[in-house]
Protein backbone atom coordinates (compact mmCIF):
# COMPACT_ATOMS: atom_id res chain seq x y z
CA UNK A 1 0.00 0.00 0.00
CA UNK A 2 1.08 3.57 -0.62
CA UNK A 3 1.04 6.28 2.01
CA UNK A 4 -2.73 6.89 1.70
CA UNK A 5 -3.99 3.37 1.12
CA UNK A 6 -3.95 3.01 -2.69
CA UNK A 7 -2.89 -0.39 -3.99
CA UNK A 8 0.78 -0.36 -4.97
CA UNK A 9 0.34 -3.07 -7.61
CA UNK A 10 -1.10 -2.81 -11.08
CA UNK A 11 -4.89 -2.86 -11.25
CA UNK A 12 -6.54 -5.73 -13.11
CA UNK A 13 -7.19 -4.79 -16.75
CA UNK A 14 -10.13 -6.06 -18.76
CA UNK A 15 -12.86 -4.84 -21.07
CA UNK A 16 -15.51 -2.29 -20.07
CA UNK A 17 -19.15 -3.29 -20.07
CA UNK A 18 -20.60 -1.64 -23.17
CA UNK A 19 -23.60 -2.84 -25.16
CA UNK A 20 -22.67 -5.57 -27.66
CA UNK A 21 -23.37 -3.34 -30.67
CA UNK A 22 -20.49 -1.03 -29.65
CA UNK A 23 -18.20 -3.66 -31.17
CA UNK A 24 -15.70 -3.70 -28.30
CA UNK A 25 -12.95 -6.28 -28.79
CA UNK A 26 -13.53 -9.30 -26.57
CA UNK A 27 -9.93 -10.53 -26.34
CA UNK A 28 -7.22 -8.92 -24.24
CA UNK A 29 -5.41 -7.87 -27.41
CA UNK A 30 -5.09 -4.08 -27.48
CA UNK A 31 -5.82 -3.40 -23.81
CA UNK A 32 -4.18 -0.18 -22.66
CA UNK A 33 -1.59 -0.36 -19.88
CA UNK A 34 -2.23 1.36 -16.57
CA UNK A 35 1.07 3.18 -17.17
CA UNK A 36 -0.53 4.82 -20.25
CA UNK A 37 -3.37 6.10 -18.04
CA UNK A 38 -0.99 7.30 -15.31
CA UNK A 39 1.06 9.28 -17.83
CA UNK A 40 -2.06 11.15 -18.91
CA UNK A 41 -3.20 11.65 -15.33
CA UNK A 42 0.22 13.03 -14.35
CA UNK A 43 0.59 15.44 -17.25
CA UNK A 44 -2.90 16.89 -17.62
CA UNK A 45 -3.43 20.39 -16.29
CA UNK A 46 -7.15 20.23 -15.51
CA UNK A 47 -9.27 17.44 -14.06
CA UNK A 48 -13.07 17.39 -14.21
CA UNK A 49 -14.48 16.40 -10.83
CA UNK A 50 -18.04 15.08 -10.98
CA UNK A 51 -20.08 14.73 -7.80
CA UNK A 52 -23.69 14.41 -6.76
CA UNK A 53 -25.53 15.88 -3.81
CA UNK A 54 -27.16 13.56 -1.27
CA UNK A 55 -30.44 13.96 -3.21
CA UNK A 56 -28.72 13.04 -6.50
CA UNK A 57 -28.27 16.48 -8.09
CA UNK A 58 -25.21 16.16 -10.39
CA UNK A 59 -22.36 18.67 -10.50
CA UNK A 60 -19.13 18.91 -12.51
CA UNK A 61 -16.28 21.38 -12.13
CA UNK A 62 -12.63 21.56 -13.20
CA UNK A 63 -9.83 21.50 -10.63
CA UNK A 64 -6.06 21.43 -10.60
CA UNK A 65 -4.38 18.42 -9.04
CA UNK A 66 -1.32 16.22 -8.89
CA UNK A 67 -0.71 12.50 -9.05
CA UNK A 68 1.71 11.00 -6.54
CA UNK A 69 2.31 7.26 -6.29
CA UNK A 70 -0.71 6.61 -8.51
CA UNK A 71 -3.12 8.69 -6.41
CA UNK A 72 -4.80 11.89 -7.61
CA UNK A 73 -4.88 14.73 -5.06
CA UNK A 74 -6.81 17.97 -5.42
CA UNK A 75 -8.20 20.66 -3.17
CA UNK A 76 -11.41 22.63 -3.00
CA UNK A 77 -13.28 24.87 -0.65
CA UNK A 78 -15.66 22.76 1.41
CA UNK A 79 -18.32 25.47 0.96
CA UNK A 80 -18.31 25.01 -2.85
CA UNK A 81 -20.88 22.71 -4.45
CA UNK A 82 -18.28 20.02 -5.18
CA UNK A 83 -16.81 20.42 -1.70
CA UNK A 84 -20.19 20.06 0.00
CA UNK A 85 -21.00 17.03 -2.17
CA UNK A 86 -17.66 15.37 -1.46
CA UNK A 87 -18.01 15.91 2.29
CA UNK A 88 -21.61 14.66 2.25
CA UNK A 89 -21.26 11.58 0.04
CA UNK A 90 -17.56 10.90 -0.54
CA UNK A 91 -18.31 9.68 -4.08
CA UNK A 92 -16.47 11.05 -7.11
CA UNK A 93 -15.90 10.56 -10.82
CA UNK A 94 -12.88 12.30 -12.32
CA UNK A 95 -12.05 12.57 -15.98
CA UNK A 96 -9.54 14.40 -18.11
CA UNK A 97 -10.36 17.06 -20.68
CA UNK A 98 -9.55 14.91 -23.69
CA UNK A 99 -12.20 12.91 -25.50
CA UNK A 100 -9.48 11.49 -27.76
CA UNK A 101 -7.33 9.91 -25.02
CA UNK A 102 -9.81 9.14 -22.29
CA UNK A 103 -9.10 8.37 -18.64
CA UNK A 104 -11.99 8.20 -16.16
CA UNK A 105 -11.65 7.38 -12.44
CA UNK A 106 -14.57 6.27 -10.27
CA UNK A 107 -14.37 5.88 -6.52
CA UNK A 108 -14.43 7.70 -3.22
CA UNK A 109 -12.35 10.42 -1.64
CA UNK A 110 -10.35 10.62 1.53
CA UNK A 111 -10.18 14.09 3.07
CA UNK A 112 -7.23 15.70 4.77
CA UNK A 113 -6.52 19.28 5.71
CA UNK A 114 -2.93 20.12 4.87
CA UNK A 115 -0.34 19.35 2.23
CA UNK A 116 2.07 18.28 4.98
CA UNK A 117 -0.14 15.21 5.49
CA UNK A 118 1.14 13.79 2.16
CA UNK A 119 4.88 13.66 1.52
CA UNK A 120 5.81 15.70 -1.55
CA UNK A 121 2.33 17.09 -2.26
CA UNK A 122 3.14 20.76 -1.75
CA UNK A 123 6.32 20.65 -3.82
CA UNK A 124 4.65 18.63 -6.61
CA UNK A 125 1.81 21.16 -6.78
CA UNK A 126 4.25 24.08 -6.85
CA UNK A 127 6.33 22.42 -9.58
CA UNK A 128 3.26 21.75 -11.74
CA UNK A 129 1.34 25.02 -11.24
CA UNK A 130 3.87 27.49 -9.82
CA UNK A 131 1.82 28.04 -6.67
CA UNK A 132 2.99 27.58 -3.10
CA UNK A 133 -0.14 26.02 -1.60
CA UNK A 134 1.18 26.37 1.94
CA UNK A 135 0.42 30.11 1.73
CA UNK A 136 -3.15 29.76 0.49
CA UNK A 137 -6.04 30.63 2.78
CA UNK A 138 -7.29 27.38 4.10
CA UNK A 139 -9.85 27.51 6.89
CA UNK A 140 -12.59 26.15 4.63
CA UNK A 141 -10.42 24.35 2.11
CA UNK A 142 -9.57 20.69 2.17
CA UNK A 143 -7.46 18.28 0.17
CA UNK A 144 -8.90 15.09 -1.23
CA UNK A 145 -7.21 11.86 -2.31
CA UNK A 146 -9.15 9.91 -4.93
CA UNK A 147 -9.52 6.26 -3.90
CA UNK A 148 -10.16 4.72 -7.29
CA UNK A 149 -12.23 1.53 -7.38
CA UNK A 150 -12.58 1.31 -11.16
CA UNK A 151 -11.07 3.28 -14.04
CA UNK A 152 -11.64 3.40 -17.77
CA UNK A 153 -9.46 4.43 -20.66
CA UNK A 154 -9.44 4.37 -24.43
CA UNK A 155 -8.09 6.07 -27.48
CA UNK A 156 -10.73 7.50 -29.79
CA UNK A 157 -8.67 6.48 -32.84
CA UNK A 158 -9.01 2.77 -31.97
CA UNK A 159 -11.80 2.82 -29.40
CA UNK A 160 -13.12 -0.70 -30.03
CA UNK A 161 -9.67 -2.27 -29.63
CA UNK A 162 -8.29 -0.02 -26.88
CA UNK A 163 -11.29 0.30 -24.53
CA UNK A 164 -9.99 -0.83 -21.14
CA UNK A 165 -11.45 -1.14 -17.65
CA UNK A 166 -9.17 -1.37 -14.63
CA UNK A 167 -10.31 -2.80 -11.30
CA UNK A 168 -8.49 -1.86 -8.10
Amino acid sequence: MTDMGQPASEPKAGRPRFPADYGIETSDSGLISWQWALERLQTTRNYWVCTASPDGQPHAAPVWGVVLDGTLYFSTDTRSVKGRNLVATGHVVVHLESGDEVVILEGNVERFNHTDDIAGLGSAYEEKYGIDVSTLPGEDSAWFAVRTSVAYGWREADFQASATRWEF
